[in-house]
């Protein structure tokens, strides 16, 4: 059982995470694999609405999706977006990435290899990953604007969609950690965390919510 402060807390950082960018036309989308196939609707949206003439799609597997997606996450995502009728032709599949900075730094390889001019990239991510993924672009990849999108969805809404509450709390907490240590480290840029959003992810820890967390880190 999940205590109301436990919820609480976890919307706390929810709301923390997600970016609130106003979404505009950029050079390319970027969507970044893991186990939310949702990350490859929205890609596939943004690409029908006209805001990005191309697609990348980067992940490999992890422990948590190589069952699910023996083929990789990439190659799941762009299986995905064909269905949702996005063309072959507008797809490019980077299939070896095993964590956030591996996917914007492979990504941009992969881009610059093809040729690709990219000035701003749309970032998609499942919605409690749009601040770190922005963190760590601005920091692999600082001379492109970034615009952080996922799927527009409440906490509540989304923690249905997975069907598995305290998988979901975890990543928030395991995120939130990241968010903490990673610029110390030259992994990402540091942003400013409230003091509100500090102890949300300190009682949340407490209580056992613990499993993405790095091991050894105080933060």
């Amino acid at each position: 059982m999940i205590s109301t402060q436990a919820w609480a807390d976890a919307q706390e950082l929810w709301d923390y995470q997600r970016m609130g960018h106003e979404l505009r036309p950029c050079s390319v989308a970027i969507g970044l694999g893991s186990h939310d196939l949702g990350v490859a609707d929205v890609t596939a949206d943004l690409y029908h609405r006209g805001l990005a003439p191309l697609i990348v799609f980067t992940g490999a597997t992890s422990r948590t999706t190589r069952e699910a997606m023996p083929r990789g996450e990439a190659q799941h995502y762009r299986e995905r977006a064909l269905e949702l009728g996005v063309p072959a032709g507008a797809i490019l599949v980077e299939p070896r990435a095993r964590n956030t900075g591996e996917n914007i730094a492979l990504s941009r390889a992969l881009l610059e290899e093809r040729g690709v001019s990219v000035e701003s990239a749309l970032l998609v991510s499942k919605p409690y990953e749009e601040r770190r993924a922005y963190a760590t672009a601005c920091k692999i990849w600082p001379d492109v604007t970034w615009v952080s999108a996922s799927a527009s969805m409440t906490f509540a809404e989304y923690v249905d969609s997975i069907q598995d509450a305290r998988l979901v709390i975890d990543m928030l907490v395991g995120a939130q950690q990241r968010l903490m240590v990673y610029p110390a480290q030259g992994f990402a840029i540091s942003q400013p965390i409230p003091q509100a959003v500090i102890e949300a992810f300190e009682r949340l820890r407490a209580e056992g919510f613990t499993s993405r967390l790095i091991p050894g880190r105080v933060a």
